[in-house]
């Protein structure tokens, strides 16, 4: 289960730096584009978030030194 958590995690940071850029870099003109993209960015910043935190709460990951 944690390797699906840790796939879901890496695909949602992917979709967040991606749309991200694209919110960012959409011109002033193209406000669907630009709210398209901020929305999945959003989306994928959630979902990474919360993946990352149940990994990061995983008691049987080993401990990090």
């Amino acid at each position: 289960m944690s390797k699906l958590v840790a796939l879901v995690c890496v695909i949602s940071w992917s979709g967040f730096w991606a749309f991200g850029y694209l919110a960012l870099s959409a011109d002033r003109a193209e406000t669907g584009q630009m709210m398209i993209a901020t929305l999945l960015a959003a989306l994928g910043f959630f979902t990474g978030m919360v993946a990352w935190l149940r990994l990061a709460r995983d008691p049987r990951l080993p401990l990090r030194a």
